[in-house]
């Protein structure tokens, strides 16, 4: 049987909407977001977030996925939506509505590709002086808050590390991200005593006796545990 959908002729605005994407990566000790060199108008040669319009027959996180690798080269990353912008006069082109994204990303995975109407793509660290287009350092703002408030009861973070890590490597992390002193003793008995982390340090030749030992994050593990109800905080 042939069901007819009858078709409705809608009278109200239709304001674009596009996709804009923080992504975070850490290195060298510094938290760092990726931009991309526009090389068209408006704000021709200004650096922004990898983004663009969604079109009709794609969902707002299916753009993000393919503006990423279009732009960028990035694929297989952690992505979660942030905030919607819309303010009134946020792009000149008109009434322009942006759901942005943030991404996690191991920048050491990852060789960047500048694509479609780019110019260049580079990382930056977040506490340079950026002048961004549009009004993407409302939303760097935005993303940097909501990463410091979901690494403490999430644990994200561990997808900015290599799949292998230290303590060390895991504390100046979260001292970088949350921007203040961590106890080193007290922050290393509270995650080893999650049990989330996999030991590998006696998988690795020629350590020195004193080194840091290496960890990688139990994924599956956490996932059974949150399952029976356990509540991860840092």
């Amino acid at each position: 049987m042939t069901v007819s959908v009858k078709k409705y002729a809608y009278e109200y605005p239709r304001p674009a909407v596009t996709v804009d994407c923080v992504i975070f990566g850490f290195d060298k000790n510094q938290l760092k977001v990726l931009l991309t060199k526009r090389a068209i108008e408006p704000f021709l040669g200004k650096w922004a977030f990898p983004g663009g319009f969604i079109q009709e027959e794609e969902t707002a996180e299916d753009c993000a996925l393919r503006k990423l690798q279009e732009e960028a080269g990035l694929q297989d990353i952690f992505l979660e939506q942030l905030y919607t912008f819309s303010d009134l006069k946020r792009d000149p082109r008109g009434r322009v509505i942006s759901i942005a994204y943030y991404a996690l990303v191991k920048p050491q995975a990852y060789v960047l590709e500048a694509g479609v109407d780019i110019e260049a793509v580079r990382w930056f660290g977040v506490d340079e002086n950026l002048d961004l287009a549009f009004d993407h350092q409302q939303i760097l703002s935005v993303a940097i808050e909501r990463l410091k408030g979901k690494i403490r009861y999430q644990p994200i973070g561990f997808e900015l590390l290599p799949e292998q890590f230290t303590l060390p490597d895991l504390h100046n992390l979260y001292e970088t991200v949350l921007q203040r002193s961590i106890d080193r003793g007290n922050f290393r008995k509270k995650i080893l005593s999650m049990g989330l982390l996999i030991d590998h340090s006696d998988k690795q030749k020629d350590r020195p006796a004193r080194a840091a030992k290496i960890y990688s994050f139990d994924k599956v593990k956490y996932k059974a545990l949150t399952e029976s109800g356990f509540y991860f905080e840092v």
